[in-house]
């Protein structure tokens, strides 16, 4: 679906940025290829086409393929009831879609929520609970900020670290 490439290409040049600046110096020098994938990041989306164009894909998809729309929400009903921030997102969305009369200009909002919704129900299906838990809160439940990292104090953010820890 196209909302996957929109939404991969947007999150490509933060993340990269973000993996820089934790490797402190070592991530900003030439040796480290960090800089590299730094400056590149952002051709991603003039590669995939822009934000704009791929997120205008979305909704020729949903237009010239209504049964895309159904897929999608059977596999994210799959998660149904399992996570009260992924129903009200997968509600959010069914309403910005009720209403495609001038959705070109909503097209890039569209996008990013059907990949939110489609991680969130991914993630309570698959993942341990606290990363489910982490994403939903941050990115589905409004409970975070605009940088990385800034998750709810009421998670179990322990989990989250020791999940991530090198083994050994």
């Amino acid at each position: 679906m196209p909302a996957a490439k929109y939404w991969v290409t947007k999150r490509c040049a933060p993340v990269t940025v973000e993996a820089a600046e934790c490797l402190g110096g070592n991530g900003y020098v030439e040796e480290s290829g960090m800089p590299r994938l730094v400056r590149e990041s952002p051709l991603n989306s003039i590669w995939e086409g822009a934000g704009n164009v791929q997120a205008l894909d979305v909704l020729r998809a949903l237009r010239r393929e209504p049964s895309a729309l159904h897929a999608f929400l059977q596999e994210v009903g799959r998660a149904r009831g399992a996570d009260h921030r992924l129903d009200a997102a997968i509600k959010d969305l069914l309403t910005e879609l009720a209403d495609l009369g001038g959705a070109e200009g909503r097209a890039r909002r569209i996008a990013e929520r059907f990949a939110l919704v489609l991680q969130g129900s991914l993630l309570v299906r698959f993942a341990p609970p606290e990363v489910a838990d982490a994403f939903c809160a941050s990115r589905l439940g409004g409970d975070s900020g605009g940088a990385f990292g800034t998750l709810p104090h009421t998670l179990d953010l322990r989990a989250l670290v020791e999940r991530a820890r090198p083994l050994g």
